[in-house]
């Protein structure tokens, strides 16, 4: 793989969401992608990667293989780290999670969820850039 397509590491939750929604949409193909997203939300995907959970085994994983990737065979530097932690964190911190609470009565969803929603939209939009910026129009499912 050349160095212009190797994806960033940052790139490797977004890719995680972004393949699970195609999957969603895949076996729910009268749906839109909105609707996909809304139903990745109650997930246990979105709550794999909403809680840290995601970024935590992940860096685990790393911390136990002397940080060498077990995809690339390379080492992750401190600073790729420290990114991965605070992505870590913000991921925490947008997709917070209340049970029950998603819609009000009118059927809006409530500004938390909201946030969520946009939060996971650009996610998948810079995946989505990433391929287009590396000439993998392949790998581009949802067209958002």
């Amino acid at each position: 793989m050349s160095s212009k397509t190797e994806k960033p590491y940052v790139l490797r939750v977004a890719e995680f969401i972004y393949l699970k929604i195609n999957e969603i949409k895949i076996q729910n193909p009268e749906i839109n992608n909105i609707q996909a997203f809304e139903i990745f939300m109650s997930t246990k995907d979105y709550d794999f990667v909403s809680s840290g959970e995601f970024h935590n085994k992940w860096l685990l994983d790393l911390k136990n293989n002397d940080f060498i990737d077990n995809k690339t065979g390379k080492k992750i530097n401190n600073e790729t780290l420290r990114l991965l932690e605070l992505q870590k964190d913000s991921m925490i911190k947008f997709l917070i999670k209340i049970p029950k609470l998603y819609y009000t009565k009118s059927h809006f969803p409530l500004e938390i969820s909201q946030r969520a929603f946009d939060h996971l939209w650009r996610v998948c939009e810079s995946y989505e850039m990433w391929c287009k910026e590396t000439k993998q129009n392949n790998l581009i499912k949802l067209n958002l």
